[in-house]
């Protein structure tokens, strides 16, 4: 599984979405959103090598599923924080 390149690679692009840069947290959310993808095709594909008799090392398909199931509960969490700050917005009054 990835890293958090995101935050890493995105430090000096805090500034926004006015002059055509993401903001971190826009990177963040499609990076966590894309490793979700790739490690659940991931499982998907040593699925049917197993299925078929062609996946070599028989430990590589549950070490994949943990993988995605680790990635799928970061963008869960990283989803419910960002709903909790929104609804926190949300109370604030103007």
């Amino acid at each position: 599984m990835k890293g958090w390149d995101a935050v890493e690679k995105n430090d000096k692009k805090i500034t926004g979405t006015e002059n055509g840069t993401k903001s971190v947290f826009q990177s963040v959310l499609e990076d966590t959103v894309q490793n979700v993808y790739d490690t659940q095709k991931d499982v998907e594909q040593k699925q049917y090598l197993l299925a078929t008799g062609q996946l070599e090392d028989a430990h590589s398909l549950p070490i994949a599923q943990a993988k995605a199931e680790l990635s799928l509960e970061v963008m869960i969490s990283l989803r419910n924080k960002a709903m909790e700050a929104y609804n926190e917005i949300l109370k604030m009054s103007v």
